[in-house]
């Protein structure tokens, strides 16, 4: 093939990209510039915008309140990834299996997937209440404990709520991640007398690395945004013992009708999504099959 023709044909591809484009621009960068000049604007949300300069960004950095809600989204972002990551990963190994009844199940593990995270919000509330709630009607005595009253057990409730409902989104990745894995290899190890356990560490591992770097990234860029699921079940209470960023936003913005504030907090959201994407790939390294494929 002639570089002409290389030329040509790579000219006729990348207008298959143009409608990705324009709904990346439309959707994604001409909303975040707005936000972007609404952080350095003083508006209640209905009235007219006027330039406030770098009020809203001082007013936010130097709120107090503003590092006790980052430590609890980057510890509700760790501890929601130490949760999810190997329950999902294990998961996804078994479901990746050519059983039949692995099927079935794999369908009852991901309905929580399925569900909006209000509603699931909705209905743990009332699962735990204390007066109401399964542990009271069971007569159990255990679960009939102040599950959203006490500061420590409500961030537990928040953490495992959270990975219930995107471990199946996760365990999916891995379960395709698997499925790519050579069927020679474990052939291979299952030759030289090597077992399930430590086929797993030698081989399934080892090759999912990439799979574990995206799925990462998806978990804790994803924990940036959790909102509506803390809103309606603990509304960032106790106290402050649940307020992430995200919820922050949304009360100075909707609640207090500072949009200016509001706006400055979302750029902050993007800017530390942004740090931690760039951080876990460096981490990850260069994925070899994609320079194969620039070389090709």
């Amino acid at each position: 093939m002639t570089p002409a023709t290389t030329r040509g044909r790579h000219g006729s591809l990348a207008w298959l990209a143009v409608p990705a484009l324009v709904f990346f621009v439309g959707f994604a960068v001409i909303p975040l510039v707005g936000v972007l000049a609404l952080s350095f604007t003083s508006w209640d949300g209905i009235g007219d915008i006027s330039v406030s300069g770098f009020t809203s960004w001082h007013a936010v950095l130097t709120d107090p309140g503003l590092p006790h809600a980052l430590w609890v989204t980057f510890l509700v972002m760790a501890l929601s990834w130490a949760v999810q990551t190997p329950a999902s990963l294990l998961l996804g190994v078994f479901l990746a299996g050519r059983q039949r009844y692995r099927a079935v199940l794999a369908v009852l593990y991901f309905v929580p997937l399925l569900l909006s995270s209000a509603a699931i919000a909705i209905t743990y509330k009332a699962l735990l209440d204390p007066n109401f709630g399964l542990g009271a009607g069971l007569g159990i005595e255990l679960l009939a404990q102040d599950w959203l009253g006490e500061a420590h057990l409500a961030f537990g409730i928040v953490i495992f709520v959270v990975s219930w409902q995107f471990i199946p989104f996760h365990s999916l990745i891995y379960q395709a991640g698997v499925r790519q894995i050579p069927r020679s290899m474990y052939e291979a190890a299952e030759l030289d007398g090597a077992g399930r356990v430590r086929r797993f560490f030698s081989i399934t591992l080892p090759q999912l690395k990439y799979t574990i770097i995206t799925s990462s990234t998806l978990m804790v860029v994803g924990s940036l945004t959790f909102f509506d699921l803390i809103f309606v079940l603990t509304e960032g209470g106790p106290g402050d013992a649940t307020r992430v960023l995200a919820l922050d936003m949304y009360k100075r913005g909707f609640q207090a009708n500072l949009m200016g504030p509001a706006s400055a907090i979302a750029v902050i959201l993007v800017l530390v999504g942004l740090a931690l994407a760039l951080l876990l790939r460096r981490l990850g390294g260069r994925d070899p099959s994609s320079s194969q494929m620039e070389g090709a």
